[in-house]
């Protein structure tokens, strides 16, 4: 009975062991898996400061430059007035949209992104109802989105929301390609009506370049809408892109 009762208690205490080992080494996994989340995150804030640090001096040298050119030429014609009010304009537009993109997180990034690209497509919006007057047609929307594929949009909560802007963004590219290949034009305002086609495939790149973008995509994307803030412009910007020296 005693030896019986001996061995019972070894291997009970065996089991106990191997069950302390056992929790032991999931906690040590869970906690490694913790270390390393942690590390990778550091990493990549540690990426992103030092990007926002190579955009603020390019942002520094952006506004030495316009300082320098002001400086050095005459502002007798109000041709040259409006050149400089404009880049000084494209200048605080940079410091702004710099400055959004330091407190952009994955939290808002989103929100921000489509608030963006809407004000982006209004503005171009605005110069194709200008050139094309009232033969503008209004954006076809299908019954049934559907994503970059053809397939129907996903139910998935940033996939949703990302392939139905896709589809509306689109929709509107659509649209204003179709009032400006109905413009005829020649000369000075055939030019200007090729800037703005420009314009309008730059939008439509975006567009299709967000459509097989991840959440995981947040900060590239948000870096490369300021790199490309002015690359769509308003009316007098004629596709001057100051600010595509900010983001390589």
């Amino acid at each position: 009975m005693t030896y019986r009762m001996s061995v019972a208690a070894g291997l009970m205490a065996a089991a106990l062991a191997a069950g302390a080992c056992s929790r032991e080494g999931r906690v040590e996994q869970r906690d490694s898996a913790v270390t390393r989340d942690a590390d990778r995150a550091a990493q990549l804030q540690k990426q992103r400061d030092e990007e926002l640090s190579k955009i603020d001096a390019r942002v520094a040298k952006l506004e030495r430059d316009y300082d320098e050119r002001r400086a050095i030429r005459p502002s007798g014609t109000s041709g040259t007035t409006v050149v400089r009010d404009e880049v000084k304009s494209d200048v605080a537009d940079v410091k702004k949209a710099v400055a959004n993109l330091r407190t952009t997180t994955p939290e808002n990034w989103w929100e921000r992104h489509v608030s963006a690209l809407k004000k982006a497509f209004g503005d171009v919006e605005a110069d194709v109802k200008r050139v094309a007057g009232t033969r503008m047609p209004p954006p076809s929307k299908d019954a049934r989105l559907t994503d970059a594929s053809g397939e129907p949009v996903s139910t998935a909560p940033f996939t949703s929301s990302r392939d139905k802007f896709v589809a509306d963004m689109r929709a509107r590219v659509k649209a204003m390609n179709a009032a400006l290949d109905g413009v005829k034009a020649r000369g000075p305002r055939k030019t200007a009506l090729d800037d703005l086609h420009a314009r309008v495939d730059k939008l439509g790149e975006d567009i299709d370049r967000l459509a097989s973008a991840s959440a995981e995509d947040w900060w590239d994307l948000s870096k490369a809408r300021v790199g490309s803030r002015r690359a769509s412009g308003g009316p007098k910007s004629r596709c001057r892109r100051p600010v595509l020296l900010l983001v390589t």
